[in-house]
């Protein structure tokens, strides 16, 4: 079946089509309404139906007979080990985790929240949630004692896991003082921390609350699966939200299950039995879904990787774990390619691997810029992927489907809609854009399985977010359009998210950190162009009046105030002092113009704007200050005045 066909029939006969994909993964019962909508009018996968997400990625598949089969390859380059476990070695360690969650009085319903690095216990306490029906919330290491402490009081875990340390290339990064912080911030409590010790960094436990990973998991007896609603949340991932307070992503079990299943045959390609890397971090999205449970439901092994492109200890790493673990798909960030050609950009380190086994590189997180693309395919010399998809939809929405066709690449387009997403361009009056004509990247009701059905404990927040824009419609927040043969291009966001790495960040967030300086008056904080990251935050601030402290000693603090807060994965490295701040007549700032000037992109200049003359004033001092390509002279804005 090609590929038109395919989606067309997902879109034509929703209900259909998504009852066949269901009979393709075992269900305790089977749901008895494919598609439903509640009292509020919001979507729902699979009502009535029962099955445990755990039993699909590690119970099942020993059923099928591959529990001698490799199910998890650990591979940590920062600490120099290996490991791997059979599907059947899977589930004895998964069992001890839900054990000991089970003994500390854990059940389905309860959250747990997990703060750890890349190693294979965050994998079995994952699972171990999901084989109890308790809802886990993975929190990416690289946040903050207050980003941690704003999730705890969201989600309200019973317990928290987490380990001594985690590793950044050759920096040990303490983990339990971070957790220690954010539990003196956190109103809420959770009744107990398991802590994992690595050889790495020593902790010390508070005998009260603090329990010792392998006292916690000294138990080995069976632990049966939960069965739990289809409609039951699986895992809760917080994103960031323009109001600086993230937002709570709800992935139920059903639908997701079923996405899963779907996307691993039909997007990447993947058999049973081969070997899939997701070169992230389980604390992002894509470790959820293609990293822990996509691969496992499917009878893949996959790769869990604790390293970085380059520095650890080399830029051929990746290539040196797709010979060693014969990968088939590899699915990456633009940025960690990007790293290696800064590193190597002949491909001189590539020369010394096989890396035939691989079929298709897979890139998303960010837009792949042509320049990029166009490098890995003649390194690797397989079909590049650019695809899009958001940690609201838990599996892509644009691809390239090469499990069902693989079509022609165009570089710069995610490619086409996903089956079971009827995505569009629609302009600012909320009607549809003509071909090639940049609007909003909306997706007609409903959203395919395993997309968020709401906003955890915040519905009104999810209408606001994501259905009020465009009644009828999902609002993606990215901007886009589609040419005439259907393919679709991401321009980027539309509101105060930035994406730095892969890693979606509000600037928002960083503002309100910024503006807690005691000597500055206003800020605004926006995303320019890098050539490594792809994004990265700039601040730009007005001093109150009669203060007099160096805009250095200012920077330092700033940079510093921003790494507590948010983290150093937040890369705030700049900020400029300004005179004034180019505003609307109402007083709106326009950061939109503001990035535009930055990343020298064209823009018209709004009629409500205060004074024209501070744009050219923020020009003036970007070039000062080297912010952006605007620093470089000989590339000229093309400023439409109205």
């Amino acid at each position: 079946m090609k590929y038109q066909e395919f989606y067309q029939e997902s879109i034509r006969d929703r209900i259909a089509f998504w009852e066949k994909q269901a009979r393709e993964i075992s269900w305790f019962q089977f749901p008895q309404t494919i598609l439903s909508q509640n009292d509020e009018g919001y979507y729902h996968w699979y009502k009535g139906g029962k099955l445990n997400t755990c039993y699909l990625a590690v119970d099942h598949q020993i059923m099928k007979g591959r529990g001698h089969q490799t199910a998890l390859i650990y591979d940590s380059p920062v600490t120099g080990q290996q490991a791997t476990f059979t599907y059947t070695e899977l589930k004895i360690e998964v069992e001890k985790v839900a054990a000991g969650l089970s003994r500390l009085g854990v059940s389905k319903g309860d959250r747990v929240i997990i703060y750890m690095p890349m190693v294979p216990e965050v994998v079995f306490a994952m699972l171990a949630c999901a084989r109890l029906g308790a809802i886990h919330s993975v929190v990416f290491g690289g946040f903050s004692a207050h980003e941690l402490a704003i999730r705890i009081d969201d989600a309200q875990p019973k317990v928290l896991l987490t380990a001594s340390c985690g590793i950044e290339i050759s920096k040990v990064i303490p983990y339990k003082p971070i957790v220690d912080a954010a539990l003196e911030e956190a109103a809420h409590q959770p009744e107990r921390v398991v802590v994992l010790p690595r050889p790495q960094a020593q902790t010390s436990l508070q005998s009260e609350r603090d329990l010792d990973w392998h006292d916690f998991t000294i138990a080995d007896h069976p632990i049966a699966c939960v069965p739990v609603d289809a409609t039951d949340p699986l895992y809760i991932l917080y994103t960031s939200g323009t109001t600086g307070r993230p937002k709570g992503i709800v992935r139920d079990n059903g639908g997701h299950a079923v996405a899963m299943k779907f996307s691993m045959q039909h997007i990447y390609g993947m058999q049973p039995g081969e070997v899939y890397w997701a070169a992230s971090d389980v604390g992002w999205v894509v470790g959820h879904s293609y990293i822990v449970y996509a691969p496992l439901i499917h009878g893949c092994t996959t790769v869990l990787f604790e390293g970085k492109p380059i520095k650890t200890p080399d830029p051929g790493t990746f290539f040196r774990v797709v010979e060693e673990h014969q990968v088939k798909v590899l699915f990456t960030a633009p940025t960690a390619f990007r790293a290696i050609k800064k590193e190597d950009p002949e491909g001189d380190f590539r020369k010394q691997y096989d890396t035939s086994s691989l079929n298709y590189l897979f890139l998303a997180g960010e837009r792949c810029d042509v320049a990029t693309l166009e490098w890995c395919k003649n390194l690797l010399n397989v079909p590049v992927i650019d695809h899009w998809w958001q940690t609201e939809s838990g599996s892509p929405m644009l691809a390239n489907p090469v499990g069902v066709e693989l079509l022609p690449i165009k570089p710069g387009s995610a490619t086409v809609p996903v089956c079971g997403y009827d995505i569009q361009i629609l302009d600012e009056q909320g009607q549809p854009a003509a071909p090639n004509t940049e609007g909003a990247v909306v997706v007609k009701l409903p959203l395919a399985p395993g997309a968020l059905p709401t906003l955890w404990l915040d519905d009104a927040r999810f209408q606001k977010s994501y259905l009020a824009p465009y009644p009828g419609y999902y609002f993606s927040g990215d901007g886009g359009y589609q040419d005439e043969e259907g393919y679709v291009f991401i321009t980027g966001r539309m509101d105060d998210i930035i994406n730095v790495a892969g890693h979606r960040l509000s600037t928002a967030e960083m503002e309100e950190v910024v503006a807690s300086h005691p000597a500055v008056a206003e800020c605004a904080v926006i995303g320019i162009y890098n050539e490594l990251k792809g994004q990265i935050p700039v601040g730009f601030y007005v001093l109150k009046k009669g203060v007099n402290q160096e805009k250095e000693a200012i920077e330092r603090e700033l940079i510093q105030m921003v790494r507590h807060t948010i983290g150093p994965v937040a890369s705030f490295k700049r900020a400029v002092p300004t005179l004034r701040l180019p505003k609307t007549r109402s007083g709106k700032i326009l950061r939109k113009i503001m990035r535009a000037i930055a990343d020298q992109t064209a823009f018209n200049s709004p009629s409500t704007i205060e004074d024209i003359t501070v744009l050219d004033e923020l020009k003036g001092l970007m070039q000062r200050e080297k912010v952006g390509l605007v620093a470089t002279e000989e590339n000229a804005i093309n400023t439409k005045k109205d």
